[in-house]
């Protein structure tokens, strides 16, 4: 047995309670758990935004140590640490074999098949993988190793809000250097989206959120120039940007309002790039003339246009010899009991990254 937070329905309260985990299967790994960030598709699962199956253990942004292997595993061993991918590539699907593993179709079959008991009910692993409890159950394929340099707690952001804002920038958007950028939503993704455009050498790094509090954080990352939310932010960035307009500008919160906000804030033949996650009832409107006029483009991003297996290991050697800061989005270290605080900081603009430190 271990402790895990349970999500037992959607939108309620998380419930700490005792987890029954299998032996790992012939494919799979048992990896104790030493920290998981709080990410705001956990908060997006608990609270309905995305399906997930119930009662489930959320936590998707992963670090630790294996301590069991299946017998058909010779990737990893016992006492390897590692980062987790929740979304671990087939290599198979049409989208893998077209040289797009962030869009594979087997990449999340995992969140659908039970994998522990708890309560005296099958429970399913949010995003394939379950971080909220002290020990999980994934298959091989999702354990990438980490290097000594690297403390496990700083490794576990990597495996989605830095893989996802360094990825957005460097993969989806390609920001090159000199380029004008504009940040939207200061969350540990929004922060991640500004240290990869420090990595591209963006010539400017302008940075928006409704908290002033980020924003030495942000500036402490590479960020150029803040702004706070509302008013007239188009107008604010074109100021900024000689009256054209950000070259690249990427919404991280991912409602209509934010969305239309870094779509005006960019200039006539610009890129817009979404990353964050907005619900189905979030529409967003554009006037054929425009679309024609100011011949932008506008992109979604999923877990950062990257190849986890590949881009994972080149992160955290960026963060081996110093070249991101992952320690610095670190805002709050929570015990299990502490991830519904955690969501409620979340939803109130406050801190960065969570950790869970079970």
């Amino acid at each position: 047995m271990v402790r895990a937070a349970v999500l037992t329905e959607v939108g309620g309260a998380l419930r700490v309670t005792d987890l029954e985990l299998p032996d790992p299967g012939l494919s799979q790994v048992r990896v104790r758990i030493a920290a998981t960030g709080v990410c705001h598709s956990d908060l997006s699962l608990a609270r309905g935004t995305l399906a997930q199956p119930v009662p489930a253990v959320l936590g998707h942004e992963v670090a630790g140590t294996i301590t069991a292997i299946g017998a058909s595993v010779d990737t990893v061993s016992v006492g390897d640490r590692v980062v987790l991918c929740w979304a671990p590539p087939c290599g198979e699907c049409w989208f893998c074999t077209a040289d797009e593993p962030w869009l594979c179709e087997h990449a999340a079959d995992a969140a659908s098949e039970p994998y522990a008991k708890a309560l005296g009910i099958d429970v399913y692993p949010g995003l394939s993988t379950g971080g909220f409890a002290e020990e999980t159950v994934v298959s091989a394929r999702a354990v990438i190793a980490v290097p000594d340099a690297v403390p496990l707690e700083h490794a576990a952001l990597v495996g989605c809000a830095v893989m996802t804002g360094v990825g957005a920038v460097l993969k989806t958007a390609r920001v090159q250097p000199g380029q004008s950028v504009l940040v939207v939503g200061l969350g540990g993704v929004g922060l991640s989206v500004v240290q990869g455009a420090r990595l591209a050498d963006a010539g400017q790094i302008i940075v928006v959120d409704r908290s002033a509090e980020k924003f030495a954080l942000a500036e402490s990352m590479g960020a150029t120039d803040v702004l706070e939310a509302g008013g007239e932010l188009a107008r604010q960035v074109r100021r900024l940007t000689g009256n054209r307009g950000a070259d690249h500008a990427f919404d991280c919160v991912g409602s209509a309002g934010t969305i239309r906000t870094a779509w005006s804030a960019t200039r006539r033949g610009g890129h817009t790039t979404v990353v964050g996650i907005g619900g189905k009832d979030q529409q967003v409107s554009f006037s054929a003339l425009e679309l024609f006029y100011f011949a932008r483009t506008l992109s979604g991003c999923v877990y950062g246009s990257t190849n986890p297996l590949v881009d994972i290991p080149l992160l955290l050697d960026h963060a081996a010899n110093g070249r991101l800061d992952l320690g610095a989005l670190i805002t709050d270290r929570i015990g299990l009991d502490g991830i519904d605080d955690a969501f409620a900081r979340m939803e109130r603009g406050q801190g960065a990254r969570s950790l869970v430190v079970p």
